[in-house]
């Protein structure tokens, strides 16, 4: 089998990614135009993250649909979460053929979401321009 370039993806990879990608239901009184397949519009994302290449620019010619096109499935689905999903399920996938190893990980200050600004002192009342209850 040839290999595949970075933004192919695999039947093993569809395979786990489809399910994971949110219904869409088809307009029957109004269809309008047929929909991208799902397969190809992640084609087109991958292959503009991977060469780093603007939204329009997406060539039509390798059969991805338009650039905005992908870019408004890629909101959709980081929208429903299919992103963090997949992440999920890739870990215990992993976990479960024992392929992660820990012992080499670092977590430090970068992936922990710091207070700005530190603490702040209690807040102190002013006495200035406040006058005495006048007794007269």
């Amino acid at each position: 089998m040839a290999k595949l370039k970075p933004w192919e993806v695999s039947d093993e990879l569809w395979a786990v990614l489809e399910p994971l990608l949110p219904q869409r239901q088809r307009r029957f009184r109004h269809p309008g135009r047929k929909r991208l397949d799902d397969r190809l519009a992640l084609q087109g994302i991958l292959f503009v993250l991977h060469t780093g290449i603007a939204w329009e620019h997406l060539p039509q010619e390798l059969g991805y649909g338009s650039g905005m096109t992908c870019w408004r499935l890629l909101a959709e689905w980081n929208k429903a979460g299919v992103w963090q999903r997949l992440h999920e399920v890739l870990l215990d996938r992993l976990q479960a053929a024992d392929a992660l190893d820990f012992s080499r990980a670092a977590v430090d200050s970068s992936q922990i979401r710091a207070l700005k600004g530190g603490r702040r002192p209690a807040r102190r009342r002013s006495i200035e321009g406040e006058s005495a209850a006048s007794t007269t």
